[in-house]
């Protein structure tokens, strides 16, 4: 029997506002105690904390680099992951402040390469995570070749995405997280604008705002001074864990907290972009069926301990990252990590509740779940399944075959994947949900890879 644990969080709406002088005093001592676990012989974080739109804290934790003996420190730059969003989302905003785009125009519109699909996918879904669009990162790993295993460039991308057959469901109908939508989005800033999207970021917004330790990962191998190497621990060591590649735009924002949180004060007072262009930002989408999301421009607009949050979290290879801005109580609160066990999500909340006043009490319930095992299979039931199958949309060939009595999947040049029994024709693998497909004589003829950011890769199978 297998066990999952689902947590849900109760919190108190009451609150007040403490006179700005109290809230920020020195924290400094409490603060340590939530990075403790980081040390000389560790990778670590850094954190910055803004009350009123003024600093009033920095600091550092754990080396940047363990190979050279060098401290982390409240100016090393880190790689935010999916922080980077609300940046590529404002380049695209600002061009349509300019009147060069919109974001309901149709992303075919700039990027002839996407297939004509018979809905149309606009910037706007693609923003908001409802353009049905797969994930090209998840595509290739089921492939096998996850980021971080290859040097993938917006070619590649825009290769993959060129051989999506089908979006995983209607526009607007759904929500998926898609790296590619802001992959592509990078692009149309490229080609709306005429310039870098590098360029054009530091131009229109890293120079106006001061984020002098600004830039973006959009060559792997250009030197950055001050950066922090990317770790992960593999068995009680550390190993480096970077991203070589130069897709940007998802991720690849190199930053400080003590940027971020200059960033953070531009939707309090806008020096890029105006009141009804943050507005539009932090405003998020509604489905088609008029149903509300939580998910705005780049950022996911929630409640933390009663408390409205925008916010949003990063992970590219080792590195970990979050930023959190509580509006009702103008205290922002940045987190960035230099190894994958960061826990940086973690590590801002616990920061913030330093800081906000009136939280109430946070409960934690932790409910089973159980997921029942699948029925057992015969022998000649299992034996339907095996075979090869092909996918053009993956480029990727995978075996099934029986080993010791269990379905496999092999996949070049020495990946086997354990499969478990869910349903009939469907089975749980480390890979996704994995369901065969049968044809009106009842014989298998394809299957179908499912997983959070791709939905229904088919494999045919090969006769």
């Amino acid at each position: 029997m297998f066990r999952t644990l689902s947590i849900v969080l109760i919190s108190s709406l009451v609150f007040s506002v403490a006179p700005l002088a109290q809230r920020g005093a020195d924290q400094g001592p409490q603060v340590d105690e939530v990075f403790a676990k980081w040390s000389s012989s560790t990778p670590g974080c850094a954190v910055g904390v803004a009350v009123g739109g003024q600093p009033v804290l920095a600091k550092a934790y754990g080396m940047a680099d363990l190979e050279h003996d060098i401290r982390n420190t409240p100016d090393t730059i880190f790689e935010a992951g999916s922080v980077s969003k609300q940046f590529t989302a404002m380049a695209i905003l600002l061009l349509q402040r300019d009147g060069k785009l919109s974001v309901d125009d149709p992303v075919r519109k700039y990027i002839p390469e996407l297939p004509a699909y018979k809905e149309i996918v606009t910037i706007r879904h693609m923003l908001n995570h409802t353009s049905g669009l797969r994930d090209w990162g998840s595509v290739e790993g089921i492939a096998g070749w996850p980021r971080t295993t290859r040097e993938y460039t917006h070619a590649h991308v825009l290769d993959i995405v060129s051989r999506q057959k089908s979006l995983n469901y209607p526009p607007g109908q759904a929500y998926s997280y898609s790296n590619t939508g802001y992959n592509l989005a990078a692009i149309i800033v490229e080609r709306v604008s005429g310039m870098p999207f590098a360029q054009f970021e530091k131009a229109r917004i890293f120079d106006p705002l001061g984020m002098t330790h600004t830039s973006w990962r959009d060559d792997h191998t250009r030197i950055v001074r001050n950066r922090a190497m990317a770790y992960e621990e593999v068995k009680g060591e550390y190993h480096t864990l970077m991203p070589f590649e130069n897709v940007y735009g998802n991720g690849g924002l190199l930053t400080t907290v003590g940027d971020l949180l200059k960033w953070n004060e531009n939707f309090v007072e806008p020096k890029v972009g105006d009141a009804a262009l943050i507005k539009t930002m932090v405003t998020p989408t509604t489905f088609n069926d008029g149903k509300p999301q939580q998910y705005a421009f780049g950022l996911m607009v929630d409640e933390y301990r009663g408390l409205s949050n925008i916010n949003h979290s990063g992970s590219t290879a080792g590195y970990r990252a979050h930023l959190n801005r509580f509006p009702s109580q103008h205290v922002s609160v940045a987190v960035l990590c230099n190894t994958a066990n960061g826990d940086a999500s973690r590590s801002a909340n616990r920061v913030s509740d330093l800081y906000l006043t009136g939280l109430g009490p946070s409960n934690t319930v932790l409910r089973d779940q159980v997921i029942r095992p699948g029925p057992r299979l015969t022998a000649a039931e299992l034996a339907a399944y095996v075979g090869e199958y092909w996918s053009d949309e993956a480029e990727t060939r995978f075996v099934v075959a029986i080993e010791q009595g269990a379905l496999v999947m092999k996949r070049r040049p020495d990946t086997t994947i354990a499969m478990t029994s869910a349903a009939r024709d469907r089975f749980r693998a480390s890979i996704g949900e994995v369901s065969f497909i049968r044809n009106a004589a009842g014989a298998v003829e394809a299957l179908s890879i499912k997983q959070d950011r791709v939905w229904n890769l088919r494999f045919a199978k090969v006769q």
